[in-house]
């Protein structure tokens, strides 16, 4: 007798360590050497001590059922950061939310806002992008389109191209700044565009900035709600953004982020995640007021990175294609070796090389995209996540400028 399950997830594409997994599964990397790997964008640097000790302090909240809600006082440390952060004020009672990590949200906004009954609804996304915007899209019955970038703009996405009818048809657009894996930062004007679409056609935009807290650049990125104010448009209608603990903190296991916004989006949320079963447990609350309330550590671990990169950049620019992002943990970097069919290198080839012979695991860029208008923008790029020790990273960059020079 056939196993009855949802039709809809025969749609998913393979997550792309999944995939990673498949492809290295007849590789032996070089024993002489100890791994390291810069393909899981997982940060390594210490937890800080007053993010344990909250946790250890908040034992006794494991007694009692949390709210879906949240404590108040949860929703008032996030507002608070939100004003500092952004000199945004947002409103605690109706417009933020605390969800267990913005991936959990990222999917879950998706099936609160398509409705499964109307065909042909249209989720857009960046091209490269972070998986989930697809999932999130197919299981909630609507279809994707990937917006083109631009590799001249740091592979900013070009809205322009995006076909009328499929505006027309979009319910919901993802967007990630700073973003992933690029680490690029959209300006104010890219931000005005999406709002005067939103207006015109009525689709929600999803802002995922669960890097915005690590930058290299002397100003911060812009925020979605930052934007929005900027440009007259206080009431965030049709705008959540969502982001982390996780990067900021150094705590991808508490599983904590909030999103704010829109407080008719915010409510049917609510309203989802009460039968979703999605309540913060007590200790993962008193350990998020702690770390949003705190913003020492935040700035200690924003400087590991800066001073991390500044070592790394340079030995990989001498044989790829990379430059300083403008945020987050990853370099996107352009490779050179064998090229494929498309006329580009290799980049799947040129990882399971580098792993079989250095012992080191980047991920390709190949898996981080779509296949688009006959071009997979991530062809011929590597995704490396630099969050590892600053010893461990130069190590990895030095092996990769060798095995690069042995390809000539």
């Amino acid at each position: 007798m056939t196993l009855p399950l949802n039709p809809l997830l025969a749609r998913l594409h393979p997550y792309p360590f999944e995939r990673w997994r498949e492809l290295t599964a007849g590789i032996t990397p070089n024993p002489a050497l100890r791994p390291i790997g810069l393909g899981i964008g997982e940060p390594k640097h210490a937890t800080p001590a007053l993010i344990e000790d909250a946790l250890v302090q908040a034992l006794p909240t494991l007694s009692a059922y949390p709210a879906t809600l949240g404590e108040p006082a949860l929703r008032e440390a996030i507002a608070g950061w939100v004003q500092r952060r952004y000199g945004v004020s947002v409103n605690p009672a109706g417009e933020v939310l605390p969800v267990n990590g913005s991936r959990e949200a990222l999917f879950a906004l998706a099936q609160t806002v398509l409705d499964p009954t109307t065909p042909g609804s249209v989720v857009v996304c960046p091209n490269p992008f972070y998986q989930i915007y697809e999932g999130a899209a197919l299981l909630g019955g609507a279809d994707t389109f990937f917006a083109p970038s631009d590799p001249a703009r740091n592979f900013a996405t070009n809205w322009d191209a995006v076909p009328p009818e499929v505006w027309a048809r979009t319910k919901l657009l993802y967007t990630c700044s700073p973003g992933n894996p690029t680490g690029a930062v959209m300006p104010l004007a890219e931000w005005h565009q999406l709002f005067e679409l939103s207006d015109r056609h009525g689709f929600v935009i999803a802002s995922d900035e669960c890097y915005s807290e690590i930058y290299f650049r002397d100003e911060p990125p812009l925020g979605a709600l930052q934007a929005a104010v900027a440009l007259g448009r206080p009431d965030f209608r049709r705008l959540i953004a969502l982001t982390s603990l996780s990067k900021r903190s150094n705590v991808p296991g508490l599983r904590s982020g909030f999103v704010a916004g829109d407080t008719r989006l915010i409510k049917a949320f609510l309203l989802y995640r009460t039968y979703h079963g999605s309540a913060m447990g007590g200790m993962v609350q008193r350990a998020s007021i702690a770390a949003w309330n705190d913003e020492a550590h935040v700035v200690a671990n924003r400087e590991l990175y800066r001073a991390k990169f500044a070592q790394v950049t340079p030995v990989l620019a001498q044989v790829l294609d990379v430059a300083l992002p403008d945020a987050a943990f990853y370099l996107w970097a352009g490779i050179r070796g064998p090229q494929g069919s498309d006329g580009r290198p290799d980049d799947i080839a040129w990882a399971l090389g580098l792993l079989a012979q250095y012992n080191v695991q980047v991920l390709p860029g190949s898996l981080l995209a779509r296949n688009a208008a006959g071009a997979n923008p991530g062809a011929g790029r590597i995704r490396m996540a630099l969050v590892a020790p600053v010893a461990e990273c130069l190590e990895a960059a030095h092996r990769i400028l060798s095995y690069t020079e042995s390809l000539r």
